[in-house]
């Protein structure tokens, strides 16, 4: 055996044992005739001591960083211990070793605080997995599997392969394509989800499926994006909406239990996406804080439950509010005092082309009672206290506003919350709140073509109450400055999304299960019957053989192993992840293919 105990399993209780190591070189620190040197494997570090007669040795012939080593010795009380290290009361008096293999200076040093940058840890991306901050990333990723697999097997879903060449049917990012040489001329296509196969193993009877599965999107890239990423991908038959949020509340409860040590006791939130919309700005808020949007100002289509306000900043003859479709106000507690160069600083943040406003409109509700705004020369202090307390703001707080296009404006003034939350440290990371987010419009209206697109995907059902609506109306929108009055606009999908944190970690819906209804969402989303039988011919068809009312929902394993280690990044928690570019450095890939493979293939390549 190379190795009797790994490099951080021995204690104190292990003192004159006889044992054999073998890692990596962490460190070697030369004291005169003794020599000590750190260990590495996976499991940790392990302090090693060469003494007098092994010294001379390592002289002639010493192991630098990264050397792979095999050594023998007893176990011996450290006299100076390490308690920031498992092993630390310990270490090896070395009797024999051997240089198993040597290594090149790394270009980076293999630790915490590396110094290298990551363009080159991502091309020795097999060194930065050496360091202990991937290691315990991974670690995560592992105990996150685990344990989704052990919720889902104790539920009795069984792990079922799905296919990876499959045809195209792109209806959202474009597909990842692979040629076919035996079927010249014809592709394959990398699926975006498994989503067909798994409500094909609905009608096929097997009720509960699941599977940690990779998925394709040849999209442009982001921090929490990846070319090819990984779902925790579950499907039920006979199932309602209510079961599917139990059954998944409870599996994301116990992850939190079995990865991180968190009870997560309460009950998981339920919102509407019209109350996320309006409330938060955005369809997956971070509830962890305050803050809500005060809309001063709406369209008239916009949000109809909810009382109008207009009236506290209407008259004043205040042009960026009289000309905005939208004006937008939230509470930022406890900063009134900020300084001019403070809300100026804010202002040219909110101008920023990612952002997009022309400026901000602040009101400050100082502690003396007093009220003072940018925008005072228009608004008495009676009106702007008006404004501030209708905005959910009490004294020492300070009142930011938006004024602009409705869509533009509540985009924006979501994003200045975030960031005004992170600025007052108000979204820990290590404080977790889950939310379900429900009832979304079922369609779209895409401008451009004039026509419906699926908010979700083609098989999300509407909810129950909308079926008849959907089935006795004509898609067509005869006149598209009128589509808010198209019966279609109103529809509401049977679909709902988790959220963790102001991140969506899954979703899903109720699946459309007879052939009537899936046609007509086909016929909503412009498919004359035959496109929709070339496409999803083999789903319509299973859909005449008994398909029962299913439902299911796909986790995005990358985002929630993320969040859980407190990164901003899916690729610190995948083992060899792109880049930015869609490329794989440290592998070169994509790459070009030699002219044989070309010709096999029966493709010409024609680059302009």
């Amino acid at each position: 055996m190379y190795r009797t105990h790994t490099c951080g399993e021995l204690r104190i209780t292990d003192i004159d044992k006889e044992v054999s190591l073998a890692g990596w070189v962490q460190a070697v620190r030369k004291f005169g005739s003794i020599t000590f040197l750190d260990l590495r494997d996976r499991y940790g570090i392990t302090q090693l001591l060469f003494g007098e007669d092994l010294n001379k040795v390592l002289d002639n012939d010493p192991p630098g960083r990264e050397f792979v080593l095999q050594v023998t010795g007893r176990v011996s009380e450290r006299s100076n211990k390490n308690a920031q290290i498992s092993t630390g009361d310990i270490e090896i008096a070395v009797s024999s070793f051997k240089i198993l293999n040597r290594s090149a200076v790394p270009p980076f040093s293999i630790q915490d605080d590396t110094d290298g940058g990551d363009d080159l840890r991502m091309k020795y991306r097999f060194l930065d997995l050496r360091r202990n901050t991937l290691k315990k990333n991974l670690e995560l990723r592992y105990a996150v599997n685990r344990s989704a697999r052990n919720y889902l097997h104790e539920h009795h879903f069984m792990d079922i392969e799905t296919p990876f060449l499959i045809r195209s049917t792109p209806e959202g990012a474009r597909d990842f394509v692979v040629p076919s040489r035996m079927n010249p001329g014809q592709f394959y296509a990398l699926p975006q989800s498994p989503q067909t196969f798994k409500q094909l193993l609905m009608v096929s009877g097997y009720d509960r499926y699941y599977q940690v599965v990779k998925c394709f999107r040849d999209e442009d890239l982001r921090a929490d994006r990846q070319p090819e990423f990984t779902q925790i991908d579950c499907e039920m038959a006979f199932v309602e909406q209510e079961d599917i949020l139990v059954m998944f509340e409870g599996l994301i409860r116990q992850i939190f239990k079995e990865v991180k040590g968190i009870t997560y006791s309460g009950e998981v939130e339920r919102m509407t996406w019209e109350d996320a919309m309006w409330t938060y700005g955005n369809d997956k808020p971070d509830i962890r804080f305050g803050m809500k949007l005060c809309n001063l100002r709406f369209p008239s289509h916009t949000f109809t439950g909810k009382p109008s306000i207009t009236s506290l900043i209407e008259g004043a003859n205040f042009p960026v509010f009289d000309t905005a479709e939208t004006v937008i106000a939230i509470a930022v507690p406890g900063c009134s005092e900020y300084t001019r160069k403070q809300t100026d600083e804010l202002t040219e943040w909110v101008k920023r082309p990612q952002i997009g406003m022309k400026g901000l409109v602040f009101i400050k509700c100082n502690a003396d009672g007093t009220y003072k705004s940018s925008a005072e020369k228009f608004y008495s202090e009676e009106r702007l206290k008006s404004i501030a307390e209708s905005a959910g703001a009490i004294a020492g707080d300070l009142v930011l506003i938006l004024a602009g296009a409705e869509e533009k404006t509540r985009k924006a003034m979501s994003e200045l919350r975030l960031e005004m939350g992170r600025r007052l440290a108000l979204r820990k990371e290590d404080e977790f709140r889950l939310l379900w987010v429900l009832d979304f419009p079922l369609f779209e209206y895409a401008e451009d073509d004039n026509r419906w697109v699926a908010r979700h995907h083609p098989f999300t059902s509407p909810k129950p109450s909308d079926i008849d609506t959907m089935i006795g109306n004509d898609p067509v929108i005869t006149n598209p400055a009128e589509y808010l009055k198209h019966p279609y606009a109103n529809i509401k999908a049977n679909a709902y999304d988790m959220v963790l944190n102001g991140n969506e970690i899954g979703g899903g819906s109720i699946r459309i299960y007879q052939r009537e209804l899936q046609e007509k969402m086909f016929e909503a989303l412009g498919m004359d019957k035959a496109e929709q039988q070339h496409k999803f011919g083999f789903l319509l068809g299973a859909f005449e053989y008994g398909a029962p009312p299913h439902g299911g929902i796909a986790f995005g394993f990358d985002r929630l192993c993320a969040i859980l280690g407190g990164s901003e990044s899916i690729r610190d928690f995948i083992a060899f992840p792109k880049n930015n570019s869609g490329r794989d450095v440290m592998i070169d890939a994509p790459s070009t293919i030699d002219e044989k493979q070309f010709t096999e293939l029966q493709i010409r390549l024609n680059l302009k």
